[in-house]
């Protein structure tokens, strides 16, 4: 497994101009410069076409592969860091569509029938992760919203926004919506910082270490940070070692007390707390499930 995961992805010279209407429709490679983290004013549907590695939403670190599909809030902070090698590129790893936040609600107030609408973009704000088997119908949706004009992409928008909002099976991947930044904050500090804090869970990393790196004081950095996230400092980095845990548990036989060493746990008393916080499991019963899951599949 490549360690790469958890390392900063040199990003293009030039990002992308793209559509800045009501609705727009792009999608993106890797490396790319819309891969840091970020967040923006407009709700956001994202389907991920190739590769995976870790979702980084808000306060939530899991991870994700081809046919994932998610749909974010306005200013819910997040990125998709892929699992990659050395100057690896990715032709097509993404199609987003972003649509004003404003844009339903208005539409609603004259159309009351588009009110279904508004308790999935409530949802949403703490950012939804959808069963894999909807990419069979979300594919040709994003394709088409990005050959399409604009008019279509609204009604083409409605349409599987209505899908989703008959959708039961989803999980609501944030515990807290982030504050708002002020105004002039810089998303590159906190996608740096993120990133350091990625490539460096697996050591004894402390607040400290990270506030100095951030040139900010302790309790100064603890405010941005939770600021940004949503999540204070130390359960970020127990979420980002335990989604480690997770692809190492499933990943082989390997003992459960060497993985809690490796992705950062001092003893493993404190490793199995904090993942039956997050996974409401045990390590082992995770390796268990995870184990089923798969032969299952193959039987398939």
């Amino acid at each position: 497994m490549s360690t790469d995961l958890y390392s900063p992805i040199a990003p293009e010279l030039e990002p992308r101009i793209v559509d800045d209407r009501s609705v727009m429709a792009f999608s993106h490679g890797l490396p790319s410069p819309l891969v840091r983290w970020h967040g923006h004013d407009e709700y956001e549907l994202h389907l991920i076409v190739e590769g995976n590695g870790q979702m980084f939403v808000g306060d939530h670190v899991g991870p994700f592969s081809a046919r994932h599909l998610v749909m974010l809030g306005p200013m819910q902070p997040h990125n998709w860091v892929s699992d990659v090698q050395p100057k690896q590129t990715l032709e097509l790893r993404d199609f987003v569509v972003q649509f004003r936040r404003d844009l339903v609600e208005s539409m609603a107030a004259n159309a009351p029938e588009l009110a279904a609408l508004l308790p999935l973009l409530k949802r949403s704000r703490l950012g939804l992760e959808f069963r894999e088997s909807l990419s069979t119908a979300a594919l040709p949706f994003f394709e088409r919203m990005i050959e399409s004009d604009q008019i279509t992409r609204i009604a083409l928008l409605i349409d599987f926004l209505g899908m989703l909002a008959r959708e039961s099976r989803y999980r609501i991947l944030c515990n807290n919506l982030p504050e708002s930044l002020p105004p002039g904050s810089s998303h590159e500090k906190i996608d740096r910082i993120t990133r350091y804090i990625a490539a460096n869970h697996a050591r004894d990393l402390r607040l400290s270490d990270v506030s100095r790196f951030s040139g900010m004081s302790e309790s100064a950095f603890s405010r941005f940070f939770t600021r940004s996230t949503g999540s204070n400092f130390n359960r970020y980095l127990n979420r980002i070692r335990i989604a480690h845990a997770c692809e190492l548990l499933g990943d082989g036989s390997r003992p459960v007390t060497d993985i809690c060493h490796e992705v950062g746990f001092h003893n493993i008393a404190n490793f199995n707390r904090h993942f039956r916080e997050l996974k409401s499991m045990t390590p082992r019963e995770y390796r268990k499930q995870t184990q089923r899951r798969y032969s299952t599949l193959t039987r398939d």
